[in-house]
Parts: C-alpha cells; structure tokens; sequence
C-alpha cells in the first residue's frame, strides 16, 4: 500500500539516497543543496511510502516544494525510484503538494524540467503543466530546461 505523509531532516539521508538514484550526477542535488532547500521557509516534504505488512514502510520518493516570495509555488524536485514508478505515486506526491501550496494562498505553481526527460514532461502534461520558456543551459551549464507552470482552481 503507498502512502503520503510528512517528512523531514530525520529522513534527510534517505531523501539525499532516492535522488542520487533518481538523477545523474551533477543534475542531483549535492548533500548541501537538498539540505539548504529544505531548509527555505515555507518549504516542505512529503515522503512517498509502501507500507509492507506487519506494519514497516520504506520511503520510494518524496516531492519537495516551496512558496515563492511572489506567493507562487515551486516544485524544487519530485523523485520516485524505478521500482515505485507506475503505481501512481508520483501523481499522488505531486496532487499532494499542489493542495499545500493552494492551502498557502498559491495561485500557481513552476517547476524546472530537462528538455531530454521525456517521461517527466510527459508527466506533468497530464498533470496540467504546460511550457512557458526554455532556460537555456539551465543544467550542468550545458542542458537546457523548459520551465512549466501550472495555474490552480480559485
């Protein structure tokens, strides 16, 4: 069974772990930037689970995201590992932290994606997300990015 729930500095060495998996080197976050992002106030994380039986769970992905002082959302990164993929948690963390960021007064939400991810742009076009630019050379200074957003309901 997946589950959403909080999560936090006691859960940092798993998160750091899930998005060296997630993402090449150079494009995941080092130990100090996932730190200082999660660190941003107003920021949070939401740590996706599959809950075994007798009760344990273990985190597969997390989403972490913040309100930005212009008062729209930031998707700073949403990870899930190859073997939670396609079981719909992704669009769970993501639906998830969408409601946090509507709650805090957010009337849209950006994100950054690497032009070669085809699967993550997929993604966020089913979930509404559509392309306002190209940040050129956005990645490792040589990989572009297209910058998406989303508007939420009233």
């Amino acid at each position: 069974m997946l589950r959403i729930r909080e999560s936090g500095l006691p859960d940092f060495d798993r998160l750091w772990q899930i998005d060296q998996e997630c993402f090449s080197s150079g494009i995941a976050y080092s130990r100090e930037e996932l730190a200082e992002y999660m660190g941003i106030p107003g920021s949070f994380t939401l740590a996706g689970e599959i809950a075994e039986a007798g009760g344990s769970a273990h985190i597969v992905g997390f989403v972490l995201a913040t309100r930005d002082r212009r008062g729209n959302g930031h998707i700073i990164t949403i990870d899930v590992l190859e073997e939670a993929r396609r079981r719909g948690l992704g669009s769970q963390l993501l639906a998830a932290a969408e409601r946090r960021l509507a709650e805090q007064g957010c009337k849209r939400i950006l994100l950054e994606v690497a032009v070669d991810n085809a699967a993550a742009i997929a993604f966020y076009n089913r979930h509404q997300y559509a392309v306002l630019k190209t940040l050129p050379r956005y990645y490792l200074d040589t990989l572009d990015a297209l910058l998406m957003d989303k508007k939420l309901a009233p």
